[in-house]
């Protein structure tokens, strides 16, 4: 990637989306008179994110360790599964909706979006457990252009929109699997299930919780505008008083004066 290329990108991916046609176009006819067709031709061809997607580049471009932390837990999360050991998962999951949740917060504020919509939240909050779930949205932060969505509750499960691997294919005469290997292994599954579902159940309350905090504080926001709006109202009508008495006393003496 060319500077020019690699600093257009940079620039537009954490500049406002308002902004980025306009400025893509500025900067792939800067790249023309420097000499740099293939590089223009690329700027042009820079998608324009949307809202939640340039909230999540802006917090990644913000802050280095965020990437590090996701891959992190990732990695963690997939152990933990190869494994099947069921109190790491929920360990992991608890630690999974909490750097989430964390994350949500500081992209919204490092955006100066104290009070988003409901929906853009939700699109952040997605793209960032995605990012923990699927590596391919994990390496396009940054560059994001629109909100990932993650249809499964696991590391296991398979991105929308593709499909899993096909099983392998058993031999025509397989050997009898033992009873009790059977029983394991549905034991097993079982557990995963359930800690999926968990996951699952531990996002949606973090997502609600993020959500009442969001609306007690615009609530608490707007109820500080009220009583200012108040203060302001009792002390213009004081001024609207006072104004009268003397127009009033300026009117009885020029009255008295004319006689």
């Amino acid at each position: 990637m060319s500077d020019l290329l690699a600093d257009a990108v940079a620039e537009l991916y954490e500049a406002d989306p308002d902004e980025f046609t306009g400025r893509r176009a500025e900067l792939a006819a800067a790249a023309r008179e420097a000499g740099e067709p293939a590089a223009a031709k690329q700027i042009t061809a820079l998608r324009k994110p949307t809202r939640s997607a340039w909230v999540v580049n802006r917090l990644v471009r913000s802050d280095p360790d965020v990437r590090s932390r996701l891959d992190a837990l990732a990695a963690d999360l997939r152990a933990a599964a190869a494994s099947a050991e069921g109190a790491r998962i929920r360990e992991l999951t608890a630690a999974r909706s909490r750097l989430v949740d964390e994350l949500t917060r500081s992209a919204l504020q490092v955006s100066e979006l104290p009070a988003p919509p409901a929906a853009l939240r939700e699109e952040v909050t997605a793209t960032l457990d995605a990012a923990i779930a699927d590596p391919e949205v994990a390496a396009s932060l940054g560059t994001l252009v629109r909100a990932a969505h993650w249809s499964g509750f696991g590391l296991d499960s398979f991105p929308e929109g593709t499909s899993a691997p096909a099983p392998p294919r058993k031999s025509r005469t397989p050997a009898p699997a033992e009873p009790e290997t059977e029983r394991e292994d549905r034991r097993r599954e079982k557990i995963m299930e359930a800690e999926r579902t968990l996951a699952q159940a531990d996002q949606d309350v973090a997502a609600a919780t993020a959500a009442e905090r969001d609306l007690e504080e615009a609530v608490r926001h707007l109820e500080a505008e009220l009583a200012d709006a108040r203060q302001r109202l009792a002390e213009a009508r004081r001024q609207s008083y006072r104004a009268t008495s003397r127009q009033q006393r300026a009117a009885r003496q020029f009255g008295r004066l004319q006689e």
